[in-house]
């Protein structure tokens, strides 16, 4: 598509960074309508429209998808702010005269849950004391199709695309020792560390991927199905191990021996369905969460 310069008429609405908004967090013409409630080629008409009156190509198709241009991810940023400045208005909007009452059921990992989420439901409590919270801590993912939980809040970076959400930032980590103990990257490097690492519970975990890509010749001495768990043990002196920083920069009784590791980061995503994100429970919730809970 041949650019021009963009009509002056031309003002984009919050209706045209929906369709942009939905387009990058998808990168296909058929999930961004099922996110939207709309078919593909009403889409694709939508993109054409906003690309003509902007004057410049927004993404490069390919047979893999649709690419966003560095103009796009710009709008999709704003139009996350907007999204999440229309649900703040929704909240507000409904939290008086009646007090909002209900059960919201969240799901995450333990790390999530005891260093992000926990503390933000403790600043949430006070403004709707009559909400109820079911906090379900696991490592696989509770469906939201078959509504067994409302809030989903996961490390990963491939979303379901049939969920609405917004990214919160990266989650990093870093390889750490007890505060207390010896050990240097250069012992761990010679072997002479113990390491303590997920079990196959938690198979493809980066920690796991890095460790073996990084240590091929590293078997871990304890073998532990949570990553609270690596944190203590590693507190306690017992070895080496991977952990989100967010939650061990707190600890005093921790040493990291890495700065963040490129190969751990992953994305973290707050996460519900479409169909609910608008009932007055999950919106003040979800909302809260958006705002409060932020990765740098």
């Amino acid at each position: 598509m041949k650019s021009t310069i963009a009509p002056t008429q031309y003002r984009l609405g919050a209706a045209e960074l929906e369709v942009l908004l939905a387009m990058v967090r998808t990168g296909t013409l058929a999930a961004a309508g099922e996110r939207l409630g709309v078919d593909a080629s009403t889409v694709f008409r939508a993109i054409q429209r906003i690309e003509r009156g902007l004057g410049q190509p927004l993404f490069e198709r390919s047979r893999a998808g649709y690419r966003a241009s560095e103009l796009t991810k710009a709008l999709a940023e704003q139009a996350e702010r907007v999204e999440a400045a229309l649900e703040a208005a929704r909240t507000a909007a409904q939290a008086q005269p009646e007090q909002i009452t209900g059960t919201v059921r969240i799901s995450t990992t333990d790390t999530i849950l005891h260093g992000l989420i926990a503390p933000a439901l403790q600043q949430l409590q006070p403004q709707h004391p009559a909400l109820a919270y079911e906090l379900h801590a696991g490592n696989e993912l509770v469906s939201l199709t078959r509504r067994d939980t409302d809030i989903a809040v996961r490390a990963t970076k491939r979303p379901p695309q049939h969920l609405v959400g917004r990214q919160l930032g990266m989650v990093r980590a870093a390889l750490y020792t007890a505060a207390t103990s010896p050990l240097a990257l250069s012992d761990v490097e010679a072997g002479h560390a113990a390491w303590i690492a997920p079990d196959d519970a938690l198979p493809d975990h980066p920690s796991v991927r890095w460790r073996k890509k990084r240590f091929p010749k590293a078997q871990p001495t304890y073998r532990v199905n949570s990553l609270l768990t690596v944190m203590e043990l590693v507190a306690l002196g017992m070895g080496v191990g991977v952990l989100p920083i967010f939650l061990a920069q707190a600890r005093s009784d921790l040493r990291p021996l890495t700065g963040s590791l490129a190969d751990c980061e992953t994305e973290l995503w707050l996460l519900t369905h479409p169909e609910s994100r608008h009932l007055r429970r999950i919106a003040a919730v979800y909302g809260h969460l958006a705002e409060t809970v932020q990765m740098p």
